[in-house]
């Protein structure tokens, strides 16, 4: 995946690929097509920092949602 080109692709693997790492139930609520490309930096840099985590507390969990959650449409 080349996650260097902003696309609504690379959103959605970004997104699905940082609720399969946190273990996410509730995957709707993070639907990728409710992020704008303007917010796509961001994403990346949210996405960058669950991928190079093994293991998150309950209160980073809760931090990331909500962040993610500021970067929605």
């Amino acid at each position: 995946m080349e996650l260097n080109v902003k696309s609504p692709e690379n959103i959605e693997y970004m997104i699905e690929q940082i609720t399969t790492k946190l273990k996410m139930v509730n995957v709707g609520a993070l639907d990728p097509s409710h992020f704008d490309l303007d917010k796509y930096e961001d994403i990346r840099e949210v996405y960058e920092m669950v991928m190079k985590k093994n293991t998150f507390s309950p209160n980073e969990m809760q931090a990331i949602v909500e962040e993610l959650g500021t970067l929605r449409k």
